[in-house]
Order: structure tokens, then C-alpha cells, then sequence
């Protein structure tokens, strides 16, 4: 736990012990067969196309996206459960509520309606999801209804992403079912060097999926390659500002706690934005995380948290 008063050495609060995790991690990150919904989507007409992004905003994109396994592969090595990041060499990054809703074009966290986006978990098992296709069925049509109705679904992906990173970890092995392809393109978006961003990257009908595929990425890289590239990773090698976030107010904590709950469909984890603050061109300095491991836990079996225990650790 890092308290307030915590230093941090070598870009890493004092006392983070990962010694207890497994020095290798394999995990599965096969996804499942997308061959019928990108037939559906080749079939409708630019018009089609458009009205859906405009309801749905970018996540078509993500049944063309290839998953780079070894790239996520290496990157679970690097992941701390305590702290819901990503430590390179001595570099933390982490994906972020407003990094993801860029990426995807859907609106960002309005404030006003914070507590029902923290709180209300709702079923997103959209293709982006590596579960069997049975299982997705059922929940697509609250999916999309729900993003009509405005409903982030981003706190949610993310909260089924750091869960199954951290499951991972802990154990050495595991299937990925977080959003891989989201994952891919983050990552890679921090080493996406330009001298001079181009102005209409800022612009409200950039999307940055579409520029993604069509830049040319390093394929065949070896699992072993890229925890290499981790391993060495310096400050000054990272993208730390995507080039394709707009700026934007930054979720960084909820009631009482210096970090943001996030409910997804199988349980909840928190995590700490503030942990991250370079990727918002912002000073980086030591947050508080008090609590912040604790809050990890499943809607069912052992660790289970009943929803007055949510609220009284948010008090």
C-alpha cells in the first residue's frame, strides 16, 4: 500500500513488493471467430455504416483488428495486480477511461451522472470479448441499447481487462477476456512518434481506429523480443500522450478515495489515473492508493463484496 507519505524510487512507489508473483506468465488470448460479423459489416452500405457510428460510435473497428499474441504475452509479465499497472523497467502506464472512449469515439464521463456509471454494472460482452459466442448472445442487445440510452461502456471493459490481467498474473497462467484488441492499440499508440501531431487528430471526426489501421505495425515479433524492448523501456522511448487524445477532464477519484471504482461483469477492481498522469501531459507526482488493493474482489465466490460493502470502502 502506498500511503501519502510515500516516495517513489526508480518511478515506482517505495515498499512495491512483486516478489510473490510468478516469475513467467503463458496466457491464451485467443479470440473468438469473427468471420460472420465482418461479412455483416462488408455487407452494409457507407450510409448503414454511418448511422451505426454515429449511434455506436468506433467499436466496429474492433472485429479487423489483429491481436498481436506475443505483444500481449510479453506485456503480462509487466502487469502489477496491486496497483493496476503496467511497470516497465521503471516506467508505470496503465489504459484509462478517457484513453479507451477516445479510442472508440464514444462520450466521455459526464459528471453529473457519475454514480450510476461507477455503480451500475451492465453486461458488455460484445465480440471484443474472447468468451465463447454462446455466451455473448444474450447480453448484445442490452449492449447497444445501453450506449443508446448514453451509458459509457468503459469503466466496464476496463474492469474485466485489469481483473483478467491481474488473474493472470497472480496465477502464471490463465485465458485473457478483457479487450485485447483495445489493449493492442493502446499500447502501440504510445510508441506511435510524431514530430509535429497533425491538427486534425484533434479534431471530433478523427478516429483514431481507422488511422490505426492503416499504419503499418511491426508484425512477427517474438514474445521474447518484446520483454526485451519492456525490460529496457525508458521514459524517452514512450508516446506518453497518445497522439490522438483530446484533451479532456480526467476521472481520477470517487468519494472518498484518491482512485476510481470500476464494476464489470463478473466483479470489481479500482484503480489509480493518477498513477498515470504523464499520459495527460500532466507533472507526475505520488498519489495516495490507500485501499486500492483491497478493492479487487468477484460478484460471486470467495471474495465476494456485497454492494454496503462497496459503499462503506467509498465513504
Amino acid at each position: 500500500m502506498v500511503s501519502k507519505n510515500s516516495e517513489r524510487k526508480g518511478g515506482q512507489p517505495s515498499g512495491r513488493v512483486c516478489c510473490h508473483l510468478p516469475e513467467h506468465t503463458t496466457v491464451n488470448v485467443r479470440q473468438n471467430n469473427l468471420e460472420d460479423l465482418v461479412r455483416v459489416w462488408n455487407q452494409w452500405d457507407s450510409d448503414t455504416r454511418g448511422i451505426f457510428t454515429e449511434r455506436y460510435g468506433d467499436i466496429a473497428h474492433l472485429i479487423t483488428i489483429r491481436v498481436d499474441e506475443q505483444l500481449i504475452q510479453a506485456m503480462v509479465r509487466f502487469w502489477d495486480p496491486a496497483y493496476q499497472c503496467f511497470t516497465f523497467n521503471q516506467e508505470d502506464m496503465t489504459p484509462t477511461i478517457e484513453e479507451y472512449a477516445a479510442l472508440l469515439r464514444i462520450d466521455n464521463v459526464q459528471f453529473g451522472k457519475n454514480t450510476e456509471l461507477i455503480y451500475s454494472p451492465w453486461p458488455f460482452t460484445v465480440w471484443s470479448f474472447s468468451r465463447e459466442f454462446s455466451d455473448i448472445l444474450r447480453s448484445q442487445v442490452d449492449f447497444f441499447e445501453r450506449l443508446k440510452q448514453g451509458v459509457n461502456p468503459v469503466p466496464t471493459i476496463l474492469a474485466e481487462t485489469f481483473r483478467s490481467l491481474s488473474t493472470c498474473r497472480r496465477v502464471g497462467k490463465g485465458r485473457f477476456i478483457g479487450c485485447a484488441q483495445l489493449l493492442n492499440v493502446w499500447i502501440l499508440s504510445h510508441f506511435w512518434k510524431v514530430e509535429r501531431t497533425p491538427f486534425h487528430m484533434f479534431s471530433k471526426t478523427f478516429a483514431p481506429l481507422e488511422a490505426y489501421l492503416k499504419k503499418e505495425w511491426p508484425r512477427e515479433v517474438t514474445e521474447q523480443h518484446w520483454v526485451s524492448v519492456f525490460q529496457n523501456l525508458r521514459a524517452e522511448d514512450i508516446t506518453w500522450r497518445a497522439p490522438w487524445i483530446r484533451p479532456s477532464v480526467l476521472l481520477y477519484k470517487c468519494g472518498g478515495q484518491d482512485w476510481v471504482p470500476l464494476l464489470g461483469l463478473w466483479g470489481g477492481v479500482g484503480y489509480a489515473p493518477l498513477l498515470v498522469q504523464r499520459q495527460f501531459s500532466s507533472r507526475q507526482f505520488i498519489p495516495a492508493t490507500g485501499g486500492l488493493a483491497q478493492f479487487e474482489f468477484a460478484f460471486a465466490g470467495e471474495g465476494y463484496m456485497r454492494e454496503s460493502e462497496i459503499c462503506k470502502v467509498l465513504e
